[in-house]
């Protein structure tokens, strides 16, 4: 590894959360270092030239709603280091099979008069969390367990948010439209939709479309490690590409070590550390379905039968509520469903940096059962010419990426699953194991700081924040007892 240099903390991953704990503890003064595995930073926010040369792909997450929203990237000086957001007019487009589409705009007005009927009625169930979003995103963010800071804004959003998206949507909404982007938005959890608190995950997205939109990062999410790293670096901190830790004692000594990886990783790194009950926790840490993924170089923007299409970075393609709710479904049954729900993304018409002049790329996936091996590829692209006809006479080239493969890019997609584990009733709160502080091992100095931490899944920094806050206070506490104890006699 690095010989013997002594560190304050040790990061292991250079995701967004690993960068977002290793500068909180750094702005605190402490010397820190950043192990990662892989040979470039980033995590789930890389990306490449998966197709042809010129054509930027990311390699996994593309669209950023909880990045522009994160307290703490906003704290950071990121802009400095070359990161920009970039807002398409719409945040989401839904098209359905009559050549309309359900759009996500950041108006309500203008999101309501694509739900015709309904329009009314999305507007009352999202526009008090739209007005009190800076609330809603403190108390969503925030560690837990400790209290809400704003109790009844966060009651709101739980009234329906404990709900079944596909009940919640069927009970509020008449026709398909808007419950076709309810659902959508919904599926985002990777969970059935006849769960409970999967309305939450459709709530808090349509929210963040209205108050901060769905944006991208200018020249593809890479930017978003490579802002992060800079500013690191100019605190002090150092970044280690390459090396892969296997064992506590391969590193050099320090006070605390955060983990941003699996639980799973946290177990094979630092088993002999852990204690047996907490290690069997972690050993049953349950990882959900996986995402296949497709990235197509093309010879000009996606022929969308509906036009709206074309203001959105983001569409969603599964049809009606009752066809992606099926489809998720059959996923959590080890199925593979023949229309599957597919999240599509298409940077280029927004990031012109992200192709040649005159063509474009798209990134797409669906979900699949943990650890598949079956090839969604035609299924994939025939749901997309099902709205867009003409769209495989668009492709110049394609890549594709398979649960295997993601998890070999990220060891931390355990089986080809994205979200850090299962984030579902059971899972939510309480990740990665049932503890007052679930950033801390119950083992001294071991931390994790992944998405298997609260507050979950996305690209937003705050599980490594959070964790860092609670390595920061231990550290003190140490420190503290450490002066005030009387000396030793022998």
């Amino acid at each position: 590894m690095t010989g013997h240099t002594a560190y304050d903390a040790i990061i292991i991953g250079a995701g967004p959360n690993g960068l977002a704990a290793a500068i909180t503890l750094a702005q605190a003064g402490l010397s820190v270092v950043v192990y990662e595995a892989e040979g470039s930073i980033g995590g789930g926010t890389r990306s490449a030239e998966l197709t042809l040369p010129g054509f930027i792909h990311d390699v996994c997450s593309a669209v950023h709603p909880l990045g522009v929203a994160s307290p703490v990237f906003r704290s950071l000086p990121l802009a400095d280091y070359g990161l920009a957001w970039v807002q398409p007019p719409a945040a989401l487009a839904h098209p359905l099979e009559d050549g309309t589409a359900a759009v996500l705009e950041r108006s309500l007005q203008a999101t309501g008069d694509t739900l015709g009927q309904d329009a009314a009625r999305y507007r009352r169930l999202i526009g008090p969390l739209v007005a009190r979003w800076e609330q809603l995103l403190a108390d969503l963010l925030g560690p837990l367990p400790l209290p809400p800071r704003h109790p009844l804004t966060l009651a709101r959003f739980g009234l329906w948010a404990l709900w079944p998206a596909y009940h919640l949507a069927r009970t509020l909404f008449q026709g398909d439209p808007a419950r076709a982007l309810f659902a959508g938005m919904a599926a985002h959890s990777m969970l059935p939709l006849a769960q409970p608190l999967t309305a939450a995950f459709s709530l808090l997205l349509g929210a963040a479309g209205h108050a901060v939109g769905w944006p991208l990062a200018q020249g593809g999410s890479q930017r978003i490690a490579e802002a992060l790293a800079s500013h690191l670096r100019a605190l002090g901190g150092e970044i280690l590409t390459g090396e892969r830790v296997t064992s506590l004692e391969a590193l050099p000594p320090a006070r605390a070590v955060l983990f941003n990886t699996s639980p799973r990783a946290l177990v094979h790194i630092a088993g002999e550390r852990l204690p047996p009950g907490y290690r069997r926790a972690l050993e049953r840490y349950r990882y959900g379905p996986a995402a296949f993924k497709v990235d197509w170089a093309l010879d000009g923007p996606i022929p969308w039968r509906a036009a709206a299409c074309a203001r959105a970075a983001t569409v969603h393609l599964g049809g009606t509520l009752e066809e992606i709710a099926a489809g998720e479904a059959a996923v959590w049954r080890g199925e593979h469903p023949e229309w599957p729900f597919v999240i599509l993304v298409q940077a280029s018409l927004f990031d012109p940096t992200r192709a040649p002049q005159g063509e474009h790329t798209a990134w797409a996936y669906c979900h699949v059962p943990n650890g598949s091996t079956f090839d969604m590829t035609e299924r994939i692209e025939a749901q997309i010419e099902r709205f867009a006809p003409g769209f495989r006479a668009r492709i110049l080239a394609r890549s594709v990426t398979t649960p295997a493969l993601l998890e070999a890019h990220n060891a931390n997609c355990i089986g080809g699953h994205i979200g850090g584990g299962v984030q579902d009733w059971r899972q939510h709160y309480f990740r990665p194991a049932p503890r007052l502080n679930p950033y801390a091992a119950p083992a001294r100095g071991i931390y994790i700081c992944s998405a298997s931490t609260p507050p979950g899944a996305g690209v937003h920094g705050m599980c490594g924040y959070h964790a860092a806050r609670a390595a920061l206070q231990e550290l003190r506490r140490e420190r503290s007892a450490a002066r005030t104890s009387p000396p030793s006699t022998y």
